[in-house]
């Protein structure tokens, strides 16, 4: 069931305070990951080229076939 951002952020003001201070440090971690994620995709993608040379070689071809 999709949500859109107003009905999400109403159901946040129903909260009590100390709720929404939980709500906001979820939110942050959900963040933070999703960065991290982010980072360690892009390492990966900028790094593949400059390992294509020493995983594509000849002597390597049997392992392609594991």
């Amino acid at each position: 069931m999709p949500i859109n951002a107003q009905a999400l952020i109403a159901k946040i003001q129903a909260l009590p305070a100390e709720r929404i201070a939980e709500v906001d440090d979820f939110v942050e971690f959900i963040r933070l990951r999703e960065r991290e994620r982010s980072l360690v995709r892009d390492a990966a993608a900028s790094s593949a080229p400059a390992f294509a040379a020493i995983w594509n070689n000849p002597e390597d071809d049997a392992y392609d076939a594991l």
